[in-house]
């Protein structure tokens, strides 16, 4: 028997979905922060006699009338590959009746979906699922040797600058990066989100959401910040400056990022996402390989759906505001 409960206690989802494998972007101060930024938050976990087989930390939207809301799942559901199956039919099951939602959006951690799913792929893309995963579990050896030859010249040229690379531990320091966030969004042409934001994720994720700044006499010249879970490291935002990209300092400190979350145990490093643009680039030069993963899938839940797929606009514009990151 499948049943679907609730959680309301922080340190008992945390606990489950780290034993499980699953993403940061699972874990509840992610949850939390969204909240605080016009979400709202449900936590399920699913079990089969009483013994857990998965969970979802739901994020909730409220749309228009009369489309009631949408839920959207960030790199979940969480659950084992023989479990998957009936972990997403337990979650239609349950949003279906307790949140009267259009649609129901997963963008999983995982490269297919199960064989014979009837969920429905879809084009919006919150997260991008072409992305980078480096494989942890390699020495440092054979993670360089699969570097670009010129990834591996400008590490070793960053490292010669006199660089040096550590954790930002207070808000002064943390507010130092979001002004060269905000320099590289203007420079580069993207959306950032509100300052506060970026000191809910900080203050929320505490000790799951490390950043890490570039040095150069003192001054702060790149920045990097990523999630991370037992299982998983996840890039969130980063930036470099005119005198950081000089002295390539961005190189030093993801090869710092990727060394430093191999040492504490992490298995896998995800670069999160790649485009056909400069960011990509740089990024796809620390490895030989990449990664698919499964995407975005909807179940409608309502007929009104079509409608609000199709012909509402306001679909892209929710969409468009998701992407901002």
């Amino acid at each position: 028997m499948i049943t679907v409960e609730t959680c309301t206690k922080p340190e008992e989802w945390d606990e489950a979905i780290l034993n499980q494998g699953g993403h940061p972007l699972q874990l509840w101060g992610w949850g939390e922060a969204k909240a605080a930024h016009g979400w709202r938050v449900d936590r399920v976990f699913v079990q089969r006699e009483g013994a857990l087989i998965g969970g979802a930390q739901l994020l909730i939207r409220e749309l228009p009338i009369p489309f009631r809301n949408l839920v959207y799942v960030p790199r979940g559901p969480v659950a084992q590959e023989q479990d998957r199956s009936a972990v997403l039919e337990a979650l239609v099951g349950y949003v279906k009746r307790a949140h009267k939602s259009v649609t129901i959006t997963i963008e999983p951690d995982w490269e297919v979906m199960p064989e014979g799913s009837s969920w429905r792929s879809s084009a919006n893309n919150v997260l991008i699922p072409q992305t980078l995963i480096l494989d942890l579990s390699k020495s440092e050896e054979g993670l360089l040797s699969s570097m670009t030859k010129k990834t591996r010249q400008y590490i070793r040229k960053s490292e010669g600058e006199g660089i040096k690379v550590r954790k930002i531990k207070s808000k002064k320091e943390l507010d130092d990066c979001l002004s060269l966030y905000k320099e590289t969004a203007q420079r580069a042409g993207f959306d950032i989100h509100s300052q506060a934001y970026y000191h809910d994720v900080f203050d929320k994720l505490e000790d799951h959401s490390p950043v890490f700044g570039a040095f150069k006499d003192g001054r702060l010249v790149a920045f990097l910040w990523i999630a991370i879970s037992q299982t998983t490291a996840f890039e969130l935002y980063g930036g470099v400056n005119e005198e950081g990209q000089r002295l390539r300092a961005n190189y030093i400190l993801k090869w710092h990022a990727i060394r430093t979350t191999k040492r504490w145990g992490i298995e896998r490093y995800d670069f999160n996402g790649l485009l056909n643009d400069g960011v990509s680039t740089f990024k796809r030069g620390f490895a030989d390989h990449e990664n698919m993963l499964a995407g975005a899938y909807d179940y409608p839940l309502s007929p009104l759906y079509i409608l609000w797929v199709k012909l509402f606009p306001l679909a892209k514009k929710i969409v468009r505001k998701l992407k901002k990151r």
